[in-house]
């Protein structure tokens, strides 16, 4: 199905494939890459003369309900007058008041009040996923869109989008750049059409599946070409291009076509096509090619996407492919709670409990075509599995309303839900104990159902494709292959209309209101002090976690919690709380300590440690202190900043680790001035929580550029040498980090031009 080359190649005339090295007269790799999509944007965006850096300013930004409250109050903070580009607010994470109350609610008032005052466009609750709003309205050929969502991603249109933690937001709306190394980029090369029965999802899930455990395309550009594009619908490419962020790419760019061009027609917005094809002769770093012809409806275990197998696979030995869940539980979650899934195995059958369409990934107008047209005249039964479809905007709502296909998935048993990414994060539909969703979403991470392990409950989601999912539910739950199932897909173009935006959006961008008072619900808080980078750093470990891959739904937990993301101070208390739950204690004590030494005490604890390092006590007087959490690889999955944030809350001011999994969890650590520590990969990592790292000199070395950095442990085995790393940052960053934060870094002057 899929086959990866981690040499060089060059794709001629948008069609042939050259091995790098092969003899031919090609021109250096550095000069061809200029002419990959992917580079002619960057380069049209990028205000940097170092050919090696990239420094962008996005087109437009865009933000949901659970991160624009931060956000704003962030870039306020730092001097915000206006928001100085298009910034679209949506509101589709916290649409329910999952914990009660009013503060919901409250963000949502402040971020009209926000529009009104800056100058943004605000999209109220149930209109539109955000990502769905942005390809109908915000997207266009040649341009980028930086989001404060992991799943920014509209390359398949044309529109190059980035996912990132809120603060690089901030730095756009206060007219500074997006800063990063310049990216490899891998060629996506895409043949043969899809089979009867398969869609995006299957080729999604194939792709993560043969990528990400390796980090084959880790932080690289996927530009996507081939014969293979034409075959594939908008809706099928848009489904695809959204799961990229589950490899772990920068971002993703997809040549355009004709297919695109009548995109943007059907939307209203022809002006914005442009087509988009790599030049005479373009260079890629890597090469994945797939032939669509090949694959299979898939099926990702619980839970990872790349944990990737065919449905066949599954329906044929289902108690030896899940016994590996049960166990990998067992596992992750120390004991505490286990899974029993071959219970579910009936008459060698898998049954499974709820199955999910909906989102940025599922609620799309072709997946519920397809849907309605296999469930038509059938019913998903009246026993324990029951289905959800949630369209992805009011536009689809309105067109599958029209043309009768909601009435036959309303007729086949579904219910038809709003537009609202709860079941992607854990908000909406959770199962029952023991429960297993089959979900045409983009994440199946624990708790990502809604469960609670910490509490003895666990639930188990997995990813598959809308077209299988309605094909389990028109067999009553039993797990079933959309290739099996004999249907035909019906002729219903999308008829988009986007009235209903004009009626309830707010447009404010370019109309900004100084006098316009921002709404301020109860639970909406500034961000608390934070300090500088002393001389040196004492770091007390306060989370050490063995896990080969850690995300950032375990360093600040989805679902419920995300209601408390307009408060800090609240929202740190749920901390690593379903991973590590010791955490936010360690962390809080640790706080402590570093209270006392602000205030000229030196603790008892510390005094011993320094006296163990052979040094003065007083020499905490020009130390920072604070905890520390240690992780192979942290934070795969989401964006969000709250995943750094929520330990400078606590005290935190060093990440420890063999590498990050992603730059944006890197760039969020660096903004709340966290130290992002890095250890060579054949350094052993043997503390514990409690033990203590010492680095001397760390603001002088930091501000020097220095990369190699030496350090001590403190550990109850005695005092160990230790060679720690800081590789790659930028002046900007650099300057961060010894200001304490980015809200510190503006209000010291510095991001002024």
């Amino acid at each position: 199905m899929l086959e990866l080359y981690s040499g060089g190649v060059y794709l001629k005339d948008g069609a042939e494939i050259i091995p790098a090295g092969s003899g031919a007269d090609l021109p250096a790799p550095e000069e061809a890459r200029e002419a990959t999509i992917a580079y002619q944007i960057m380069r049209a965006h990028s205000k940097s003369a170092d050919p090696r850096k990239m420094r962008i300013k996005f087109d437009a930004l865009m933000s949901h309900d659970i991160t624009y409250v931060g956000i704003i109050q962030t870039a306020r903070a730092s001097g915000l007058q206006k928001f100085p580009i298009p910034y679209a607010l949506t509101n589709c994470h916290n649409s329910l008041c999952a914990v009660g109350g009013t503060i919901n609610e409250d963000d949502h008032v402040f971020g009209l009040s926000a529009a009104k005052k800056y100058g943004g466009i605000y999209v109220p609750a149930h209109q539109s996923v955000i990502h769905q709003y942005a390809r109908e309205e915000m997207a266009g050929c040649g341009k980028m869109i930086l989001g404060s969502d992991s799943h920014t991603r509209y390359g398949a249109i044309g529109c190059m989008g980035v996912g990132e933690g809120g603060p690089e937001l901030v730095k756009q709306l206060l007219e500074n750049t997006y800063d990063v190394d310049a990216p490899e980029v891998v060629l996506v090369y895409l043949e043969g059409a899809p089979k009867h029965g398969v869609g995006p999802h299957d080729v999604a899930i194939a792709l993560c599946g043969a990528v990400f455990k390796q980090g084959f395309v880790t932080n690289r550009v996927l530009e996507f070409a081939g014969p293979g594009v034409k075959n594939l619908s908008a809706d099928f490419r848009l489904g695809i291009d959204v799961m990229t962020t589950e490899t772990a790419c920068l971002t993703s760019i997809w040549e355009t076509d004709e297919v695109v061009e009548n995109f943007y027609k059907v939307h209203g917005k022809p002006e914005r096509y442009q087509k988009l094809q790599p030049g005479k002769m373009a260079y890629y770093d890597r090469m994945v090619k797939i032939n669509l012809s090949e694959i299979e409806p898939m099926i990702a275990l619980p839970f990872h996407p790349s944990n990737a197998v065919t449905i066949r696979e599954l329906q044929a030995d289902p108690a030896s492919v899940l016994s590996k869940v049960e166990e990998e539980v067992k596992k992750q979650f120390d004991g505490r709670v286990q899974l029993h899934l071959e219970e579910k195995i009936v008459n060698g059958k898998f049954m499974v409990d709820q199955g999910i369409i909906a989102g940025c990934a599922g609620g799309l107008y072709e997946n519920l075509v397809e849907a309605a047209a296999i469930l038509k005249g059938g019913s998903t039964g009246s026993d324990y599995f029951s289905l959800s479809v949630y369209p992805a905007s009011v536009p689809v709502s309105m067109a599958v309303t029209r043309n009768g296909v909601a009435a036959d998935l309303l007729e086949a048993g579904a219910i038809m839900k709003t537009a609202f990414c709860g079941p992607c994060f854990g908000a909406g539909d959770v199962p029952a104990n023991n429960g297993f969703s089959i979900r045409h979403t983009t994440r199946n991470f624990p708790n990502r159902e809604g469960s609670k392990p910490g509490q003895g409950q666990i639930s188990a989601v997995a990813l598959m494709d809308a077209r299988s999912i309605a094909a389990t539910a028109k067999n009553g739950g039993i797990l079933t292959s959309a290739s099996d199932v004999d249907y035909t897909v019906p002729e219903m173009p999308y008829e988009y209309d986007g009235k209903i935006y004009k009626k309830r959006c707010y447009y404010g961008f370019g109309k900004a209101d100084p006098d316009a008072q921002l709404k301020l619900g109860p639970n909406i808080a500034d961000w608390p002090k934070m300090y500088p980078l002393r001389e040196n750093l004492l770091v007390k470990l306060a989370a050490v976690i063995d896990d080969p891959v850690t995300t950032t739904d375990e360093l600040i937990p989805s679902g419920e919690t995300s209601s408390y993301r307009s408060n800090p101070v609240k929202l740190s208390e749920f901390a690593l709380s379903r991973r590590v739950p010791e955490y936010v204690g360690r962390s809080k004590a640790a706080r402590d300590l570093a209270d006392a030494v602000r205030n000229g005490e030196i603790p008892d604890e510390l005094a011993a440690v320094m006296d163990k390092l052979g040094l003065p006590a007083d020499t905490l007087k020009e130390t920072t202190v604070g905890s520390g959490v240690f992780a192979n690889r942290p934070g795969d999955g989401s964006a969000r900043e709250q995943a750094a944030s929520c330990q400078k809350v606590l005290g935190g001011v060093a990440n420890i680790a063999y590498s990050y999994a992603t730059k944006r969890y890197r760039s969020n650590c660096i903004n709340w001035g966290i130290l992002p520590f890095t250890l060579d990969e054949n350094t052993p990592f043997h503390y514990e929580p409690g033990d203590f790292l010492y680095v001397p000199g760390i603001r002088e070395a930091v501000k020097n550029g220095a990369e190699t950095i030496p350090g001590k442990v403190v550990s109850k085995n005695g005092v160990q040498d230790i060679t720690l790393y800081v590789k790659g940052l930028t002046n900007d960053e650099k300057a961060i980090i010894l200001e304490g934060c980015l809200i510190n870094y503006y209000a010291a002057g510095y991001g002024k031009d």
